[in-house]
């Protein structure tokens, strides 16, 4: 499934990670959309941006979960994006068709990048606690891991929305860090 969409002029490619605060590609639009039926879960691991292979950072994927809504950002692109996106996600991410649903009710079909656990970055669950201690102390070529987890939350708060997911492991850092997180 990963060329599904490489002979359409333009696809809508739903970003639930960083992709919802640091596009970093061109792009013909941008709106706010949900799937439903997944969770976004800070269980993958990063190597190749936000940790190193002695110490891998965590970021977000989807997991199937029935019922679950997962709200992020929908981006109209052009198949030549494909390639800086491939790179981008390459740490284990596949892409996949994904039906979206915008804030007006419209659907549209278009991708998403996933990273399931069959890929050997996959690092599986951890509570909230254990994932903002590792977040903590990892960094990559990308950055400090906590830039990563405080923009997303950020993001998501500016976009009106609610992860507890999310928002708990920022709590948990916040913890950790004595309340000083930084600017993104």
């Amino acid at each position: 499934m990963m060329n599904k969409f490489d002979d359409h002029p333009s696809v809508w490619l739903f970003g639930y990670g960083s992709l919802i605060f640091k596009a970093g590609f061109p792009f013909v639009d941008r709106r706010p959309a949900s799937i439903v039926n997944w969770s976004r879960r800070f269980w993958q691991g990063s190597y190749d941006h936000r940790g190193t292979e002695a110490a891998p950072g965590r970021v977000v994927t989807l997991i199937a979960q029935a019922g679950e809504i997962c709200e992020g950002m929908a981006y109209l692109i052009t198949p030549d994006v494909f390639e800086h996106l491939d790179q981008r996600e390459k740490n284990g991410y596949l892409r996949l068709p994904i039906e979206m649903t915008f804030e007006d009710g419209s659907v549209a079909e278009g991708l998403v990048y996933i990273a399931t656990e069959e890929n050997p970055a996959f690092l599986g669950p951890a509570t909230e606690r254990d994932i903002a201690r590792q977040i903590a102390g990892s960094v990559g070529p990308s950055g400090h891991n906590k830039e990563y987890l405080v923009g997303l939350a950020e993001a998501l708060r500016s976009l009106g929305r609610d992860d507890r997911h999310v928002f708990e492991i920022e709590r948990h850092l916040l913890e950790l860090q004595g309340d000083e997180l930084p600017i993104v």
